[in-house]
């Protein structure tokens, strides 16, 4: 028991906690991995596992803040540079539709390969050009 009257974490289980946020961290940068999610998750791992309290609770608002963020930040910004360069909502949304689908049919790396694809798809019936609709997407 510690100070709050929680449990403590074993040195194993907190190993395995740092192990997987670097893997997650690693993830942010890949797109393979699902980063935010497996550092989020870690935290919350170590939160349960040590028997809570008030400021492992407070860490995990915080991450889950940062969670949110880097979750909107992920999509808001791609979306924005995309539609800076005059590609219109409808394609956006075949974008999104095509990243759901891609999740699901290659896991993980789908949802890029979807959401790529189905915008470039989209442009290139909008323009009818491969090299603008390259450009575009």
């Amino acid at each position: 028991m510690d100070e709050e009257g929680g449990h403590t974490i074993s040195t194993a289980q907190l190993l395995a906690v740092a192990a997987v946020m670097a893997v997650g961290l690693v993830g942010v940068v890949l797109p393979v991995l699902p980063g935010l999610v497996l550092v989020w998750g870690a935290g919350l791992w170590w939160v349960i596992a040590d028997g809570g309290g008030v400021g492992r609770w407070i860490v995990l608002a915080l991450m889950t803040a940062l969670f949110v963020i880097g979750a909107l930040t992920k999509y808001i910004l791609p979306a924005r540079a995309t539609a800076g360069r005059g590609v219109p909502w409808p394609s956006l949304a075949i974008g999104l539709a095509c990243a759901i689908v891609g999740f699901f049919v290659i896991p993980v790396i789908g949802l890029l390969i979807g959401g790529v694809l189905g915008v470039y798809v989209a442009e290139l019936v909008r323009l009818g050009d491969h090299r603008t609709a390259a450009a575009t997407t």
